[in-house]
């Protein structure tokens, strides 16, 4: 029996794919393997949002190399079907497999022979039109949900559409059997994942139902506890949606509503689809019904005709906003996007300075909004991570909650009242057995 290893690089999307590759892999019969357990094949799963994909993906075969000599590397991702070329002159790279292929890579690939070059099956990026179900799986308590892939959108930074396609989705009924199934195995929480997840919907170029429509068939599937949205365009996140999970017991009260920035100037040479006034009104909308909602925010510094101007005004928007904390990445370019070639390119080092002004902000803002959380009544879902003896979980509303190790609490939903913050800016919390009220 041949052993497979699997490294996931960036979003919940991937983690996903790697899982149900390694499924895949599993009933054709390999046996799947820790990474540093001398797998005769590795399976890189890359990702090209992130800074540096390269280097990464450079230093992980390096060290597939060293636990496993002898191995059969592929890479797979969104980095591998836009640098199939590059990839597959990184020395001990055996194979690369595009968006199209990722999911035959078992069939493509056979006896995992290793040739005198590297093997490279990558489609332009208009074969990637099926939808592939993935789900994640061994994290008893938590399964990341695929349920869109790709993306109609053209931002201006942005190469998913180049490395994903475009827009599609499963249907409503593969997903809700997909969740019945992650319920069967005993896990308590999914987290819905898309490249655009609030376009769910189109399949085969035409749109034939909704995000809405998802939500509301997934609120009545028994045995899963919560569901949260991963992330969620703010031109997408509708009031029917906000309506919904504000009266969902299923629905957690948490949205990830990417902004980008806070300048309207700025929003439209990225060619995001709206302007800060409905980003704000989306805001208070959730906030108006749910007072106690968890709300994450992405951000983008130092664009290209970016002023510090256009900065502060970003800054003073979040500042105001009554937001729980931000995912800040300063700007990279990316190759065969608009920006690179845009005028008022920001110095490195202004990039970084803006994005550590803006982390600063998003550490006061969530000790903010824990600090308001301080003596009110959540559950909390205990996770089997445990570290110097403590273990962790989360409420509802996405606060983290530390507590003494106890076996008998991990995937367990536990009734607490949240009492103060440790040291390290965690939550500490005692037990209660008191009806837990929804804030």
């Amino acid at each position: 029996m041949k052993k497979v290893a699997f490294y996931t690089l960036g979003c919940k999307l991937n983690y996903s794919e790697t899982s149900t590759i390694g499924r895949i892999f599993q009933e054709r019969g390999f046996e799947k393997v820790e990474f540093t357990d001398k797998p005769d094949i590795y399976v890189i799963n890359t990702c090209s949002v992130t800074d540096n994909a390269d280097k990464k993906c450079r230093k992980i075969v390096k060290e597939a190399q060293k636990h496993s000599p002898d191995a059969f590397i592929t890479i797979v991702g969104c980095y591998a079907q836009l640098k199939p070329k590059e990839i597959s002159e990184i020395p001990g790279v055996d194979a690369v497999l595009g968006a199209a292929e990722k999911f035959q890579l078992v069939d493509i690939l056979e006896t995992f022979e290793k040739k005198d070059k590297a093997q490279v099956y990558a489609s332009p990026i208009s074969k990637a039109n099926t939808f592939h179900n993935s789900y994640s799986f061994g994290d008893r308590t938590r399964t990341f949900l695929k349920v869109q892939d790709g993306c109609d959108y053209s931002c201006s930074f942005c190469t998913i559409p180049l490395a994903r396609g475009n827009s599609r989705s499963d249907s409503i009924s593969n997903v809700v059997r997909s969740a019945e199934e992650i319920a069967e195995s005993g896990v308590k929480e999914i987290v819905l994942t898309g490249v655009n997840t609030g376009d769910f919907g189109l399949q085969n170029g035409k749109r034939v139902e909704s995000f809405f429509e998802l939500v509301q068939a997934l609120d009545k599937v028994e045995g899963i506890n919560r569901f949260r949205i991963s992330s969620i365009e703010p031109n997408l996140l509708k009031d029917e949606i906000i309506e919904f999970v504000s009266q969902s017991q299923r629905f957690m009260p948490h949205f990830h509503v990417p902004l980008q920035s806070g300048s309207n100037k700025i929003l439209k040479l990225m060619r995001r689809r709206y302007q800060r006034e409905l980003y704000a009104d989306r805001v208070a909308k959730i906030k108006s019904l749910m007072p106690h909602c968890c709300i994450g925010v992405d951000v983008i510094v130092g664009f290209p005709g970016e002023t510090e101007e256009d900065f502060l005004e970003t800054y003073n928007f979040l500042n105001e906003l009554d937001v729980s904390y931000l995912h800040v990445f300063p700007y990279s370019e990316r190759e065969n996007t608009l920006a690179p070639d845009m005028e008022g390119k920001v110095s490195i080092k202004d990039r970084n300075r803006r994005a550590d002004m803006l982390r600063i902000l998003s550490e006061k803002k969530k000790r903010h909004f824990y600090e308001q959380n301080i003596g009110k009544e959540f559950t909390v879902l205990f996770e089997d991570d445990v570290k110097d003896g403590k273990m962790e979980g989360w409420t509802e509303n996405y606060v983290r909650v530390v507590a003494k190790y106890d076996p008998v609490l991990v995937n367990e939903t536990k009734h607490v009242r949240l009492t103060q913050l440790d040291a390290e800016g965690l939550m500490e919390a005692e037990e209660t057995f008191q009806e837990v009220l929804r804030h």
